[in-house]
Parts: structure tokens; sequence; C-alpha cells
């Protein structure tokens, strides 16, 4: 078995060397890596190990890669803030990659993170090799990791990004766990209904209608649900879902995203999470761009692409539009229509005082506070009105059911 020699790094910096037998490049590094180092540099092994080491696993490994989902946002802020941790301690960029290899709930195929340590041994910049995975890596990572490199604050161009997705999972999370409670209840509510009227109610149905008694009003009404629901329940069913479907079909068409997410930024309730999510995204994303130096034109172009708000990416499109005339970044936000009248005064008071990052960073602050306290009064108000909403549709069941049997019950004791 070939003989592979390193130089490696343990986890206070000091240096070592040593020898491994393995079967390839990839197989010694996994051993190193076993030791608790960090490996630096492997020589060694015949010609025929040395070609296949040249061609990495994952190189084979392309089509599956392909595949792989996009990390998380939670893991993607820790595979960032894990590599600014060891750059930060004062390890080298490959010996930091390669530590990242099997680093676990980073969501980074352990491949791409060999070809990213491949990429850069050969000479690549960290952020040429980021860009050859946009499924991984976003335009807007790339970028900033291509700006801090380029004014020599990598370490801290990373500990920025991870704060920035972290801020962004949290946000996600809040908007996730505030709506998990009413979709239970809708869900929970429509099952039980349908049980109820299905199965449960013809049952009572069939008592009822041998009696040979003038049924109250709300036991006849219950009786034709009951009677349909029992033959058609099918047909309800497949309706459910055909509306579904067209619907899909329908918000997947330009002109359809376009009228839903513009219905989204202005319903009733809907807006007081949507407006504040989408804006908060707009701001922290396009300060965090402009803050590492990337240029406001490709800042724009990164940020429209980030936003997922069609109505918002056309505003941000018109805004880029308006730039490159040679207007200030205020002007075309303002003829927009879209974006609120706070964010552009504070965006013309960051062009005034040449300082429009923190501008907007405190503007992303403002929409996450603000998202925070509509969640809060958002769910205070859905959970009782869904809670009521069930209860009354059960309670009518209930209802009509008890009045036949008081009706069956007093005729008989007559």
């Amino acid at each position: 078995m070939p003989v592979f020699e390193y130089t490696a790094r343990d986890a206070g910096g000091r240096q070592s060397r040593g020898t491994v037998e393995a079967a390839d490049r990839n197989g010694a590094m996994t051993q190193i890596s076993a030791q608790g180092l960090f490996p630096i540099s492997i020589t060694g092994g015949s010609s025929a190990v040395e070609a296949a080491a040249a061609k990495p696993a994952f190189a084979e490994d392309a089509p599956r890669r392909r595949s792989q989902a996009k990390p998380k946002l939670q893991e993607l802020a820790n595979y960032t803030r894990q590599l600014a941790n060891l750059l930060k301690a004062g390890m080298p960029l490959t010996a930091s990659l390669s530590s990242m290899i099997n680093l676990e709930g980073s969501g980074v195929p352990a491949a791409v993170s060999e070809q990213l340590l491949h990429d850069v041994r050969e000479g690549h910049n960290l952020s040429a090799a980021l860009a050859k995975h946009p499924g991984i890596f976003p335009e807007m990572y790339v970028n900033m990791i291509k700006a801090g490199e380029s004014g020599g604050s990598l370490v801290e161009v990373l500990l920025r990004l991870a704060e920035h997705y972290e801020r962004f999972a949290e946000v996600r999370s809040k908007v996730t766990s505030a709506l998990v409670y009413p979709a239970f209840v809708i869900v929970l509510g429509f099952v039980l209904i349908f049980v109820f009227m299905s199965y449960i109610l013809p049952k009572f149905m069939k008592i009822f209608d041998g009696m040979n008694v003038a049924l109250p009003l709300s036991t006849q009404i219950l009786q034709s649900l009951s009677g349909f629901f029992a033959v058609w329940w099918w047909a309800v069913l497949v309706v459910g879902v055909l509306f579904f479907i067209l619907l899909k079909s329908y918000f997947s068409t330009a002109m359809g995203r376009e009228r839903l997410h513009g219905w989204l930024l202005e319903a009733p309730l809907v807006k007081k999470i949507v407006r504040p999510t989408m804006f908060g995204q707009f701001a922290r994303t396009l300060g965090a761009l402009l803050r590492n130096g990337v240029p406001v034109l490709s800042a724009l172009k990164i940020t429209e692409s980030v936003v997922q708000n069609v109505v918002l990416q056309g505003a941000i499109a018109r805004t880029r539009e308006g730039v490159t005339d040679g207007k200030t970044l205020a002007q075309p936000l303002a003829r927009s229509g879209v974006f609120p009248k706070l964010m552009v005064d504070l965006i013309h008071i960051g062009e005034q005082t040449g300082d429009i990052p923190s501008a907007l960073e405190n503007l992303a602050e403002t929409y996450d506070n603000e998202l925070t306290a509509n969640l809060r009064v958002v769910t205070t108000l859905i959970e009782p009105i869904l809670i009521v909403f069930i209860a009354g549709a059960v309670g009518f069941m209930l209802v009509g059911v008890l009045q036949a049997m008081f009706k069956i019950t007093s005729t008989i004791g007559r």
C-alpha cells in the first residue's frame, strides 16, 4: 500500500510531520483527520496513486452532487462560522478547508468540500472555487467572499456572512413557528368535520329516519349534508385536489405569481407578516453587500435574486435602472411605489451622511422588531377565530343531533 508523507497542525496550532499508509490521497487525508490533525500538505504514493489522487473522488460523483439538496440557512451559517473560526485561529486556508470536509451539521456535502480544497490547492481563489457550486453557495455568498479577498478581510466577511444567515434563519423560524399551530388547527378541524359528516352522522340519521318523527330544522340540514357527503365524498376530494392543482398552475405563471405576491403585500393581516419580512430581507441583504464593498449595481442585482417576491423584484430592477441612469438610490425607490416612506427617508439620510450600509442595517433591525410584534398580534387574533369557527361547526352538528334525540324522546314519552 502506498505511503504518504504529510505536514499537519493540531488544534493548538502546533505543526507536525509523519507518514500514513493509504490507498490514495483522500484515504490518507481521512486518516490524518481522524488523528485530530489538520492536513497542510500530503505528498508521496505511487505514480498511479498520484494520478488517482489528482482526480478527486468528487469528480466521478458530479451527477449525484448536482441533485443534492441545498443546505438550510442555519447549516450554511454553521459552515461559514466554523471556517471563520479556523482562519481566525491562524490556520491556513487549505488546512481549514480540509477540516471542514467532515463537518457535521453544515449541510455542505463532503464531496463539495473536497473539491473546494482541491481548487484552492490548485491556485484558485476561494470565491472562484465557491462559484462552481451555485446550488450550495448563493451568488451573494460568493460576491461577499470575493470582496473580502480583495480587501484582505476574509475572516471578517465570513463572520458577517454567518451572522447574516443566522438572522435570516431566525426570522424564518419565527414565521414558521407562528404559523404551525393555526395550520394544525385548520387541518384538524376539517378532518373532524369530514369524518363526522361522512361516517358518524349517517349512523344517527338511519336511526332518526326509522322513528317517523318531524325533525328540527338543524337536523334536517345535517341530514341533507350527511346524505350528500355519504354519496359524494369522493367527488368533494377530487374537486378539492383539482382546484388545488389549477390554483398552483395559475400561480406558477408570471401573471399569477405577480398577482399573488401583490396580494400578499396588501392583504389585511397577511401583509403584517409579509411586508416586514420582505423589506427586512431587502435591507439586510443590500446592506451586507454594500458594507463589504460590493458595487451598488451588483449589490442590487444580487438582492433582486434573493428577495422572494416578484413585485419587489420588479421594483428593485427599476431601481437598478435608475441608478444606472445616474439617480441616487433613494429616488427610484421612492418612485417605485412599493417601498415604504420610512425606508426611502432613511436611505436618503444614509446617502447624505455617506453611510448607506448603516442605514440599511438599522432598517433591517427595525423590520425584524416589527415582524416579531406583528407575529404576536396576528397569532393572538387568528387562534381564537379558528377555535370559534371549528367549535361552531362541531357545535352545530352536535346541536342538530341532540335536538333530534330530545324530539324523539319527548315523542316516545307521550
